[in-house]
């Protein structure tokens, strides 16, 4: 598969050294491209769900305009509108559609792509999903300006899925990382990298919500697509490579996706593939909890007792966003005096003392106590993206990273099945139920993390007269 070939897609002559003169034209730094990526992503998730709600819900003859909150602070006593419910049934099903619609068809091309940057290097995987984010977005422009059918919504999320869309974004920027840093640093590398997603999403929200309501939708996605435009031109005209020996491959082949497999089950890695599962499973629910709270905080606001007006919302959703930049500080600070796998587990309590007393939060001082307390709870997913990527070699990067790309897409669908469907369930008796529910599940990946930690120390003691036998200390 490696014999170049007319249905090959090879990769581009090796890079001449950079002259001193001009590094600072090809930098290694890959942080501006995921925030562009990550602020274009983020204008485009709520707008278009707004839209949609605006667009349905005139073709159906209902508008919020019309409407009235004489029913009080979610009291559950007034009559459903029936036509709401029509208009929000809709929205939801064409929501569903276009989030599936995105993320089979770049499960595929992830797969695909992520192990092709292993050889012919990160800027092509890079550019490729970055120009098919503008593309999708000058879709929705399209929409909005002629009227189109919402079904061109899930054409436009389609076509960015074909080039790898958001999540290819994601496992490449990672990949980019591992092979530009150091071991000893690159748990607090992929924690900055972690921490632009958090900036870029408050950014985002908070722009974006206050730029619609004074200019409506089209405006904002004009900076969407951007942002998405200039991720493109930075990852093809100023982004240096990172992949040191790059050869020609082709594209279309199933040797992509068996390196993916390889990952988890080739003998090679008979000493570290069940530390790769157990990792992935740990950052699996970490990552489903995340998303699960996240997409019922704004819900939980609104309803009683608490019945937060959209100033509180906008300060709940900036405290959120803010854990990226405190868990940042926090970990840097904790590498000084632990191993990462203990700073995990302080971020994993982090994160389980906040939800428990949000889930018990029926006053506004005590669920602010409860974002405060979460502000070490994003420091654990670094240290995972860490240790997977110090599991396996520089030429497997790009695999490792898309697999856990696909995994992050996947937390995303789950979450939002389960917690979705949890917070009405248990509203009767308990309406934080979900929460609480995320804070026991997070217990099982600080186990699995405490007990890797712990066998690996009796390892390298049983072990430490021969270092090649041993596990090497992150």
């Amino acid at each position: 598969s490696l014999r170049p070939s007319m249905a090959a897609v090879a990769a581009p002559p090796a890079e001449p050294p950079v002259p001193p003169g001009r590094r600072c034209l090809s930098p290694l730094a890959v942080e501006p491209l995921l925030f562009l990526a990550t602020v274009s992503l983020g204008l485009q998730g709520p707008l278009a769900t707004q839209y949609l709600w605006e667009r349905l819900g005139a073709e159906h003859g209902y508008s919020d305009r019309n409407s009235t909150e004489s029913a009080g602070c979610g009291d559950g006593n007034a009559t459903a509108d029936p036509l709401r419910q029509e208009v929000e049934a809709l929205v939801s099903h064409w929501n569903l559609y276009i989030n599936l619609g995105g993320f089979f068809v770049s499960l595929f091309s992830v797969t695909l792509f992520g192990p092709w940057s292993d050889s012919v290097g990160r800027r092509p995987a890079l550019i490729l999903p970055a120009a098919g984010m503008a593309l999708q977005t000058a879709i929705y422009l399209l929409v909005m300006y002629l009227e189109l059918h919402v079904a061109f919504f899930l054409l436009g999320r389609i076509l960015s899925g074909l080039t790898g869309d958001y999540s290819l974004i994601l496992a490449s920027c990672f990949s980019y990382v591992a092979d530009t840093s150091e071991r000893r640093v690159r748990t607090f590398r992929v924690a900055v990298l972690e921490a632009c997603l958090g900036t870029a999403g408050m950014v985002a929200s908070i722009g974006g919500g206050q730029w619609r309501k004074a200019q409506g939708y089209i405006h904002p996605f004009w900076l969407a697509f951007a942002a998405s435009l200039a991720a493109t031109l930075y990852a093809a005209f100023f982004l240096r490579e990172s992949v040191k020996q790059k050869k020609a491959t082709k594209l279309f082949t199933l040797s992509h996706y068996k390196a993916v497999y390889r990952l988890y089950t080739a003998p090679e890695h008979l000493s570290s593939r069940w530390k790769l599962a157990l990792y992935s499973l740990a950052f699996f629910l970490i990552v489903t909890v995340h998303f699960g709270a996240k997409d019922l905080y704004v819900l939980y606001e609104l309803g009683f007792p608490l019945c937060w007006a959209s100033d509180l919302i906008g300060y709940g959703s900036a405290a959120s966003y803010l854990a990226y930049l405190s868990s940042l500080a926090g970990l840097r600070l904790l590498q000084l005096c632990l191993e990462d796998t203990w700073v995990a587990e302080i971020g994993l309590i982090s994160n389980i003392a906040g939800l428990v007393v949000i889930s018990l939060a029926t006053t506004t001082p005590l669920m602010f106590t409860g974002y405060g307390i979460l502000f070490l709870s994003m420091a654990a997913t670094p240290v995972i993206r860490s240790k997977l990527s110090k599991l396996v070699s520089e030429t497997e990067q790009g695999a490792l990273f898309a697999s856990v790309a696909c995994v992050q897409g996947l937390c995303s669908l789950v979450a939002t099945g389960v917690f979705n469907s949890l917070y009405p369930a248990t509203l009767h008796f308990m309406r934080g139920f979900p929460f609480l529910f995320g804070a026991i599940i997070l217990l099982i990946p600080a186990a699995i993390l405490g007990w890797i930690q712990i066998w690996d120390s009796k390892h390298n003691y049983n072990h430490f007269q021969d270092p090649s036998l041993s596990p090497t200390k992150d």
